[in-house]
């Protein structure tokens, strides 16, 4: 439709239906039976007695294409100008092929294959009916306790704006008019929501200006440069103002400052918690700060729906503002072409019952799976050389590892690390002799209330831990090796999901210790949603493999790792901390006036704990692989009156690599207190054994810039320290430049 057209429908609508555009709800309020309406939902959300479900202009978490029809249909049918529904959801990183979750997909520097699952979600998403996906999830997160880290692209700037541009090209395919096998993508959450006071799920967020226009913002930005058509407001507040009533934030920053034309979205019913905050008295202030605030959909409230009219009548310079917001909703439909096509290509019949999945989405699953788990401790145990094997843990034959997020996925189609094992060593006659033993439940019953209403997920062990205990010393008495595998649950991150001690659970490190005593080797495998604290189990196992939640391929690509057909090379995302005192703990941090470094050892006027050291257990950037790579030759040269740092790096080892040539930059003296160091640029090689790749990284001054107070980019002249190396805390190979 061209924009003729949209202008004069639009000129049609009355006020009760452009409000309606900017309502949207779940599908149960669109029952056809009548009688069920009056005392379903509508009631319990508070809507008035008038209120229209069917010129409502978006519904959530509605899937299935059988769903989608049917109440599009419906909709169609008894909606006056016939304006389609949007069907949004939240697809976060999979649909039906669930890939590791986002944090773990951060960890392969490998953006082309986020694109390429980006591409995938977008694909079955368009199949099923689904036009908008709340993803990606840009937020900054630096705080191991937070649930949400799980679905973060993790501590750092330029990973989550990379992140932030390959995930919204990957799900929108165009920038205009979003086409076949594409849907829209909403950014989330604005902003800095990564960043709650103790790590504490909700709570209130408070960033100097610096740290906002520097550490936090940027991902979003990146999102919006990329054409995102929709971003969300956080549930937080931001320097004592909640976002979704932020006019700052979200009018003259996101719609003046950074031109974003598209459609606001409020997080699930954060208008009606204006008042929860205290920034409002009542729902129609609360309704005023939001419209103000350029909020152009209330999720799941009755704030817009039972008070715009009033508001409107007593301030009528609001009714422009209803009016831009109902006309963006209106263009992003016909971004999508959903007055054309309603029904937008989608398979007209039901979702096929099958756990078979299209062979690129298996491939595309199977690749970034691989690049995403992190091999942090190696002692010389892998890749596996003996054959008969111990699988113990609870997580030897669980399905459940597709992480909080994975709603429209489903666990049977996962591979457990024990599917995995034996079916790639039949496949590849590794001969692997394998018996497993639980050992532990993954949750004792005393902790299953944690979970409120996912309780019912976990069921009581019928052995007692004695019992599982002998079991399982028995099978490692008679194995060569152990592979142990341990971890939290799905549960235990993700929203909601915030935890004061991330660590393993004590009697999974009782478990370990017991087996440590049998002295055989053990592989510990870790499968969670956040760095956990290893400190305790670290010296006591051989080699440690982080799994993260990897997804529908999970056993079958751990068992590809752990033969050594996969050489990993994943690099961490998040700092690993060793107690959970140092968190949040990032590599980034600023300089201080007593850096502990440049004082003598355990002097006490310094930047330091009197009970820990500083450094992490694992830095940012950390993973090691089955080769070695050296490098050699760090120079600076100028070629084509353009300035490069060049270095030598080698493949010493046997197997074949690919390594992530990372570059840090430090500000040595700035207008303002910079990191310590920050990672500007990287690139991820692969190298045969024995074969040698110079790395050139161009010394454009986006290396060198920061961002000022009012938002202007700049760089400033001056010496600059540049170091190249395999994680943060790597100095070896430095030099400094002038700019």
């Amino acid at each position: 439709m061209n924009k003729e057209k949209l202008d004069r429908l639009f000129s049609t609508l009355s006020f009760e239906e452009k409000v309606g555009q900017m309502i949207q709800l779940t599908g149960d309020f669109f029952n056809i039976d009548e009688r069920i309406m009056e005392t379903g939902p509508l009631k319990k959300l508070g809507l008035h007695d008038n209120f229209e479900p069917f010129n409502v202009g978006s519904v959530l978490n509605v899937t299935d294409s059988k769903n989608v029809v049917e109440l599009q249909t419906e909709y169609l049918k008894r909606a006056k100008h016939r304006i389609p529904l949007l069907f949004m959801a939240d697809v976060i990183y999979g649909y039906k092929s669930i890939f590791p979750i986002p944090l773990a997909q951060t960890c392969s520097w490998n953006f082309d294959l986020i694109e390429k699952s980006a591409q995938v979600i977008a694909k079955e998403c368009y199949d099923a009916g689904i036009h908008v996906t709340f993803s990606p999830m840009v937020d900054v997160a630096r705080d191991a306790r937070w649930g949400r880290v799980m679905e973060s692209p993790g501590e750092d700037v330029l990973l989550a704006k990379k992140y932030a541009e390959h995930m919204v090209r990957g799900i929108q395919g165009n920038r205009e008019m979003i086409g076949e096998n594409h849907i829209a993508a909403c950014v989330k959450h604005f902003a800095a929501y990564g960043a709650p006071t103790a790590g504490r799920e909700y709570n209130s967020v408070d960033l100097s200006m610096t740290s906002l226009r520097n550490t936090y913002l940027p991902s979003y930005k990146t999102a919006m440069d990329a054409g995102v058509k929709l971003v969300m407001t956080a549930f937080n507040t931001l320097n004592g103002i909640p976002c979704t009533g932020n006019e700052w934030l979200n009018k003259e920053l996101l719609r003046d400052e950074y031109g974003f034309e598209g459609v606001l979205i409020s997080d699930y019913a954060a208008i009606e918690e204006l008042k929860y905050h205290g920034y409002t008295a009542n729902n129609q202030e609360s309704a005023q700060k939001a419209i103000q605030s350029t909020v152009d959909i209330d999720m799941k409230t009755a704030i817009y729906a039972n008070e715009l009219k009033t508001l409107t009548e007593e301030n009528p310079l609001l009714l422009q503002l209803v009016d831009e917001a109902a006309y963006r909703v209106l263009t992003l439909k016909n971004d999508l072409g959903l007055f054309e096509d309603p029904y937008r290509g989608m398979k007209r019949e039901a979702e096929a019952e099958t756990s078979s999945f299209p062979r690129e989405h298996v491939e595309a699953m199977e690749e970034l799976a691989r690049e995403s788990i992190v091999l942090l401790k190696n002692d010389d145990q892998l890749p596996l050389k003996k054959k008969k094997i111990a699988l113990i843990g609870p997580y030897s034959k669980e399905k459940s590892v597709l992480g909080f997020w994975a709603i429209t996925g489903d666990e049977e189609d996962a591979y457990s690390l024990y599917d995995g094992l034996t079916e790639f060593s039949d496949e590849e006659n590794l001969g692997w002799d394998i018996d497993v033993a639980l050992g532990t439940p993954l949750i004792q019953e005393k902790d299953f209330y944690q979970f409120g209403k996912y309780a019912d997920r976990f069921v009581e062990e019928t052995q007692s831990q004695e019992q599982l205990l002998t079991e399982a010393l028995e099978v490692a008495n008679a194995s060569d090796i152990v592979l142990l595998a341990l971890g939290e649950s799905a549960y235990q991150s993700g929203e909601g999901g915030s935890r004061v001690n991330p660590s393993l659970p004590e009697h999974q490190i009782a478990l370990l210790k017991e087996l440590k005593k049998t002295g055989k080797p053990i592989i510990l495998i870790v499968f969670s949603g956040r760095p956990l604290i290893l400190d305790k189990v670290v010296d006591e196992v051989e080699a440690i493999i982080y799994a993260w939640f990897p997804g529908t391929m999970s056993g079958k690509v751990l068992a590809e790792i752990l033969s050594g057909k996969v050489n990993p090379s994943a690099r961490l995302s998040m700092t690993f901390p060793r107690a959970v005192g140092q968190i949040p703990i990032y590599y980034s941090e600023l300089s201080t006036g007593r850096p502990h470094e440049r004082i003598e050892p355990y002097h006490r006027f310094a930047s330091r704990y009197l009970d820990e050291s500083n450094s992490p257990l694992f830095p940012f950037g950390f993973g090691l692989s089955y080769s070695q790579v050296a490098y050699t030759e760090m120079k600076a040269k100028e070629e084509d009156d353009k300035q490069y740092v060049t270095i030598q790096v080698t493949n010493t080892g046997v197997y074949p690599t690919k390594e992530v040539v990372q570059l840090y930059v430090q500000d040595n003296a700035a207008s303002v207190v910079r990191p310590v160091k920050e990672l500007r640029a990287f690139e991820k090689i692969s190298l045969n054994p024995g074969e040698t790749s110079e790395v050139a990284f161009e010394l454009t001054d986006d290396l060198f810039s920061f961002i000022d107070n009012e938002g202007n980019e700049i760089v400033e002249e001056g010496e600059f320290t540049l170091f190249i190396g395999q994680h943060a805390l790597d100095d070896h190979f430095q030099l400094t430049v002038q700019r």
